[in-house]
């Protein structure tokens, strides 16, 4: 297929050098210009504005940071919206808040474009190595016409539903699971360790056990080692995806007490200055407040 890229940092760079090893055509676009070019020896061709990305193919991806970038890419003036060919579709693969899938399902709609949410669980590792899981929702026939682009990308497209945000939704509450995921972890490691018992110890209790997960594997391992580098999913999109998760369910009215709990741990992370390390990071405030570390 012919692919407008927009969004080339950690995720975005590995799936789109994954779509081109696949063989399909790729204009991309990243505001830090440098990224694109990266991939021009790979074959594709470096737009100069996220419009120039759109115009003209087939189906346009944007892998993006927040809903801020990616109405900025597809929404101002002379952005996607206006250069995107009728019939050509658009798959949103950026965690964006349930509202914004909305809007965009129905902007697309009044210019005759289609629209696919198709966020993905997975670490920029798994975008290299095409081994993301990708939850997938809008209409079935887009889906069918698009699934060769996920092949390529992931190794396991979930469908879940005709109605885009219903992707959107599913990839927030599993975020949200992730989080609460790692502060338990942290509350239990923090009682290992003021207990004098050796953290690596109680990991492999877990990873031996019904807590095999790659979950409790993968995050149970960098907090037991207190190691939060290479930064996987930087710790201030991680609370923006716990906003965005708080927001869709008070707009549903569902109370999530866990997921407000965990809110006041990214703010209290971002007050003591942990805003560049792992989002896992926020396992730092439980050992501080075991008095196991001190206030950077």
């Amino acid at each position: 297929m012919k692919v407008g890229f927009i969004g080339l940092g950690s995720m975005g760079s590995g799936m789109a050098r994954n779509l081109i090893k696949a063989g399909h055509t790729l204009v991309v676009y990243n505001r830090t210009r440098s990224r694109a070019e990266e991939l021009q020896p790979l074959g594709a061709t470096v737009a100069g504005t996220p419009g120039e990305a759109a115009a003209g193919e087939e189906a346009l991806i944007t892998m993006l940071a927040d809903d801020h970038a990616v109405e900025d890419a597809i929404l101002g003036p002379g952005r996607a919206l206006q250069s995107l060919p009728a019939d050509a579709v658009h798959i949103g693969m950026s965690t964006i808040s349930v509202a914004l899938s909305r809007r965009l399902m129905g902007l697309h709609r009044e210019r005759r474009h289609h629209y696919l949410a198709a966020p993905v669980f997975g670490r920029p590792d798994a975008a290299a190595a095409a081994k993301l899981f990708i939850v997938a929702a809008g209409p079935v026939k887009q889906l069918k016409r698009c699934q060769l682009l996920f092949d390529a990308m992931g190794q396991k497209t979930f469908v879940v539903g005709e109605e885009a945000p219903s992707a959107n939704v599913i990839k927030l509450a599993g975020n949200f699971l992730i989080t609460t995921a790692i502060e338990g972890l942290a509350e239990a490691f923090a009682l290992v360790r003021k207990s004098g018992l050796d953290p690596n110890k109680f990991l492999e209790v877990l990873t031996g056990s019904p807590f095999a997960a790659s979950i409790f594997r993968n995050y149970g391992g960098r907090i037991a080692t207190d190691q939060f580098e290479p930064v996987g999913f930087k710790l201030p999109l991680g609370f923006k995806d716990n906003r965005l998760v708080l927001a869709a369910a008070e707009d549903a009215a569902v109370p999530m007490p866990m997921a407000s709990l965990i809110h006041d741990r990214f703010v209290s992370a971002m007050a003591q200055g942990l805003s560049d390390g792992d989002w896992s990071a926020i396992a730092r405030i439980s050992f501080r407040d075991a008095g196991l570390e001190k206030t950077a």
